[in-house]
């Protein structure tokens, strides 16, 4: 085994992992944090494949805004200590049986199927130029769809954000008045 593969089993374990323990966690602000760990993981894929700029826009996009603004909104609703509810035995059963349907589905695809050709020798263009250009292209091979959906993401993030974020007037006034009081 070389470098190149304990680096990739490595990465491959922190994503794995992190995304386990963001599922699996009690605490929603422990689950945000290894969702962090996880997107981080998944950079430090693209970093392995030495596609740098899709990396970095990897960090930027979901570490750098959706993760951020999940614990914001996490912490501006004042729930950062609080435990979340425990699954019913239904939805384990499921999350169980569809865990291995998926473990079930990606062996006989990858370890039975000999359709995959070896591309390693084919030299990839990673240019952010043509990358940018073929972003916003609007012809068969353009990716301005993909591109526009991920920005409604981050807007659509931020409104809930910000909707989890605003209090009720009512509650406001009663926390004010209980402050007033106990002081």
């Amino acid at each position: 085994m070389n470098i190149s593969s304990i680096l990739f089993y490595a990465i491959s374990a922190l994503i794995l992992g992190g995304g386990i323990l963001a599922v699996t966690s009690v605490k929603i602000f422990r689950a945000a944090i290894w969702l962090l760990f996880s997107l981080i993981g998944i950079a430090a894929l693209y970093f392995w494949m030495q596609v740098e700029f899709i990396a970095a826009i990897q960090i930027v996009v979901y570490v750098g805004g959706i993760v951020v603004l999940i614990i914001f909104s996490i912490f501006l609703t004042q729930h950062s200590g609080k435990e979340m509810n425990s699954p019913t035995l239904s939805k384990k059963i499921f999350s169980a049986l569809a865990a291995l349907f998926g473990t079930a589905f990606v062996h006989k695809l990858i370890v039975h199927y000999d359709g995959f050709t070896y591309l390693s020798a084919l030299p990839f263009n990673s240019n952010v130029a043509e990358i940018g250009t073929q972003m916003l292209s609007t012809t068969s091979h353009g990716f301005i769809l993909p591109f526009e959906v991920v920005s409604m993401l981050l807007l659509a993030a931020m409104i809930g954000c910000i909707v989890i974020a605003m209090r009720p007037k009512n509650e406001i006034k009663n926390n004010s008045i209980n402050n007033i009081e106990n002081n």
